[in-house]
């Protein structure tokens, strides 16, 4: 599979190290009439990523009491139950949940933060069976994706 090739933006300074992972969630009021605001909102909202480089470049920012500081990332792979059908290795598939049974044990794999459902994503590895007490476990298996 092809490299990602990481994108720059911005995040708090705080939070600004290698390896950590967030869900971006879009613009805040105090960002409106920001002079660096497309520099941090040149993610998609509800996406998952991961800093993979740190850069000196620093910013005053209204949000974040440190400062905004850049940073490269790559949006992150996820685990998640899919239909055994679809757990095929760089299979480009359009996820659906796999399950809406909130009070599960296991929902976080049929519902992941990060992954939007009726966007494409690529299973980049199957992982293997759905987790012991799962109910629709035969039917299910567990992958990593990515975003296409």
């Amino acid at each position: 599979m092809a490299e990602v090739k990481p994108k720059v933006t911005l995040i708090g300074t705080t939070l600004a190290r290698v390896d950590l992972e967030f869900i971006y969630e879009g613009e805040c009021a105090e960002c409106e009439g920001c002079t660096v605001r497309k520099a941090c909102h040149n993610l998609k909202p509800g996406r998952r990523y991961r800093v993979v480089g740190v850069r000196k470049t620093h910013h005053a920012c209204p949000l974040h009491l440190e400062g905004a500081t850049a940073v490269e990332v790559v949006e992150s792979s996820i685990a998640a139950l899919v239909s055994a059908d679809m757990a095929i290795t760089n299979t480009r598939i359009l996820f659906e949940p796999s399950c809406s049974r909130d009070k599960c044990e296991h929902f976080r794999l049929c519902n992941p933060e990060g992954v939007i459902p009726g966007e494409k994503y690529v299973v980049v590895r199957v992982l293997g069976n759905a987790p012991p007490g799962c109910v629709k476990g035969r039917s299910l298996q567990l992958v990593e994706l990515r975003a296409v």
